[in-house]
């Protein structure tokens, strides 16, 4: 009989012990059940905000280099350079210079025959000779009228009158003179000579053609000469940069045909004025040309090193907003709100540009920002390195 009740107590003390022990494996699971359920719903509400919050790269301005290079294109020409037209006409009896002749001052280039003024200076001489005997003949009869007078052998009347003739055949032998000179001076030009040192550039005559006199439209240049042991070269520069180029600004010329060549050129004179259809400004450099490896009419690249403008501070186009109220920037602050900054923008170096105002060096620049991105919005940072030397080392870009 104790058997059976020592059995029955064992039996019900296993099953409470089980009992307790399921309970507790309720107890556990219904744990993690409420703590896997608050992690994920924290997780949620974690990745929910992260949402809200827009990732974005933010760069520094950087600042320009302390002197620019501008390249901008010249035209070469001759220091000086002059057409050369007949000054009398008729035919060509030579030319003694052909193109690209060095010649001297005073050279003569060619000859023209000029029958008609040959003539012309004949009848003039001949004329001359008869006006000086008329004036011979009338101022020896004065002259014996007036010893007359002296004895009262003639009136006065017919002495002045003998004298006014003589006065009048010698005024009519100045003015044949004075023809005759002047037909003598148009004759010497029959040689064309050269006015100045240089080259001849171009002959448009030949042996036997037909020359007109003066620069009209009729009339065409015989040769031309060019000055070329030093030439001029015009830039066109534009408006931003007029006030950084003065006299003396010393230049580099680069030419396709000299490769691996720089020239030296010196600024020596500015127009003073702008050209209101372009807004840019002519200036003239010059530069030694002894050896004539430069022709003129050929084109050159010139580079000006410019001192750069204080407190540019330089972005990648990338960065910029284009709004309605004008070129912008977005900036983070250190609480990571948007800032919407607008700026002045100066040169546009292609993949970079210049901004002369609006923004400061410590500012963070978001780049790249999308459109929709308005002031206030929330955005988390991250930092990129040296952004404008990474976009001035692409193709096309210029410091």
């Amino acid at each position: 009989m104790m058997s059976h009740d020592t059995s029955h107590a064992t039996a019900s003390w296993y099953l409470r012990i089980a009992g307790i022990a399921l309970l507790g494996i309720a107890i556990a699971v219904v744990a993690t059940g409420v703590h896997s359920r608050t992690t994920h719903e924290e997780n949620l509400e974690k990745r929910a905000l992260q949402q809200d919050v827009i990732p974005v790269e933010v760069i520094a301005p950087q600042q320009g280099p302390g002197q620019q290079d501008l390249v901008l294109p010249g035209n070469v020409t001759a220091f000086t350079e002059a057409p050369i037209y007949a000054r009398v006409s008729g035919y060509l009896k030579n030319w003694n210079t052909d193109i690209g002749a060095h010649v001297k001052t005073g050279q003569v280039l060619g000859t023209i025959e000029t029958p008609e003024l040959d003539e012309q200076i004949h009848r003039a001489e001949a004329d001359l000779s008869m006006a000086e005997a008329n004036y011979e003949l009338a101022a020896s009869t004065a002259k014996r009228w007036q010893n007359l007078l002296l004895t009262d052998s003639v009136s006065h009347q017919e002495a002045d009158e003998k004298t006014a003739d003589a006065k009048a055949k010698q005024a009519t032998v100045n003015a044949l003179r004075a023809t005759l000179d002047s037909l003598r001076a148009q004759q010497s030009f029959n040689r064309i000579v050269a006015p100045f040192d240089g080259v001849v550039t171009d002959r448009k005559t030949d042996i036997g053609m037909l020359v007109s006199a003066g620069s009209s439209a009729s009339a065409q240049a015989l040769f031309r000469v060019a000055e070329i042991d030093k030439l001029r070269i015009y830039v066109e520069v534009p408006q931003n940069f007029s006030a950084q180029v003065k006299p003396g600004l010393s230049a580099e010329l680069h030419f396709p045909e000299h490769p691996s060549q720089t020239f030296q050129a010196k600024l020596v004179s500015t127009s003073n004025a702008l050209h209101q259809d372009s807004r840019t400004l002519t200036v003239e450099l010059q530069m030694d040309n002894k050896t004539g490896e430069i022709l003129p009419g050929t084109y050159a690249e010139v580079h000006f090193s410019l001192p750069s403008k204080a407190n540019v501070l330089r972005l990648p186009t990338s960065a910029l907003l284009f709004r309605k109220n004008g070129m912008e920037v977005a900036t983070a602050n250190p609480d990571g709100k948007v800032v919407l900054k607008p700026i002045t923008i100066g040169r546009d170096l292609g993949t970079t540009v210049e901004v002369v105002s609006g923004l400061q060096s410590t500012d963070q620049v978001i780049d790249s920002p999308s459109d929709s991105l308005a002031e206030g919005d929330q955005v988390r940072m991250v930092q990129r390195a040296d952004p404008v030397q990474a976009a001035s080392a692409q193709p096309g870009a210029k410091s």
